[in-house]
């Protein structure tokens, strides 16, 4: 049996959806699955030993017309596999045409309203509720086709030779880790930088043993240096630094994590990483860190969750600001306490 995913992005997305695979490969062993993904991304996935193959979603590139014969290649070799199943988990326009166009025997999507994409399924499924968590979501596709849904999986395994990478550029071993993730893809989904900056000095008096490292895109570099700026060596500053196979194998090998409502949050819940999340716009009950949504903080206010990439409110970003550090030092002190 030949199976198609299709969920291109983006990172968190990709780690939530991760169990739909685990999950068909534990009841197919002998199945081809492979996995329609935006290329920046593919490396998360890169070498899995339950895909096949991947099969790469060039977004901007194949948006100037030169580049639409890749787009037309790709299409002819989706339909010449002859996929048993089309499993679309992004279900948007795009990845709903390209399910389409891929011809499966049988094409399965969610129901996923804001661009008519479920007009190309077979087979829709719908939201239990609006609080359903992502994971819970993408994993009701898999009982129409007679998979079984459990946890007898491992979401994600280590993979040896970033994390032999990883011990090779930086002094890791001997020494206990908490990550911070400062950034977010919407800049309203940041925790304040002198938050994240006081959170720091306080569990650094509490906890003289522990060492910081902090993550995030090279776009994130300026929030990385404040932060370092205020621990001098007890801080890492690896923003711009990693490759999304090396960012995990960090988070593997630290304690905890102090996060916003980011990709490498999820990577932290799938390894069942103790993590505090700090939660604005977005819904910690949809995309919060699977199995630990008690630990996601969130203001009660009357605008959350918004939903929305920008603030609009008359106290701009009050969602976030308005989240004292006090708040989720405790947080962290009471987690640590616990390992």
């Amino acid at each position: 049996m030949k199976i198609l995913i299709l969920k291109p992005s983006s990172l968190g997305d990709v780690v939530q959806a991760l169990p739909v695979l685990r999950l068909i490969k534990k009841h197919l062993p002998a199945s081809q699955v492979y996995w329609w993904i935006d290329a920046n991304l593919a490396p998360m996935i890169e070498g899995d030993p339950d895909l096949a193959g991947i099969v790469h979603f060039h977004r901007r590139r194949w948006a100037a017309p030169r580049h639409w014969p890749e787009i037309a290649h790709s299409i002819r070799w989706m339909r010449e596999q002859a996929f048993d199943w089309v499993i679309d988990l992004q279900c948007l326009m795009r990845s709903g045409v390209f399910a389409w166009l891929a011809n499966g025997k049988l094409t399965i999507g969610l129901d996923e309203p804001r661009e008519g994409a479920r007009g190309f399924y077979d087979l829709i499924v719908r939201r239990p509720s609006p609080l359903t968590h992502a994971v819970d979501w993408y994993l009701d596709v898999l009982p129409p086709l007679g998979v079984p849904v459990h946890w007898d999986f491992e979401w994600l395994p280590e993979r040896s030779t970033p994390a032999r990478a990883i011990r090779q550029k930086w002094p890791v071993d001997g020494a206990r880790w908490i990550i911070l993730q400062p950034g977010g893809r919407w800049a309203n989904k940041r925790w304040p930088v002198e938050h994240y900056v006081e959170l720091l000095r306080q569990v650094a008096a509490r906890h003289p043993e522990m060492r910081f490292a902090i993550l995030g895109g090279s776009d994130e570099q300026p929030l990385g240096e404040t932060i370092a700026g205020a621990a001098g060596q007890r801080c890492l500053d690896l923003t711009g630094k990693l490759s999304l196979p090396e960012m995990t194998e960090w988070i593997r090998l630290s304690e905890l994590m102090v996060t916003n409502d980011t990709g490498p949050m999820h990577v932290a819940a799938a390894m069942g990483k103790p993590v505090v999340a700090l939660f604005g716009p977005t819904s910690p009950h949809r995309t919060g860190p699977y199995r630990q949504l008690e630990h996601a903080q969130q203001l009660p206010l009357p605008c959350v969750p918004c939903l929305k990439p920008r603030c609009r409110h008359s106290k701009p970003l009050e969602c976030l600001r308005a989240l004292p550090p006090s708040a989720a030092v405790q947080a962290v002190l009471a987690r640590l306490g616990g390992l």
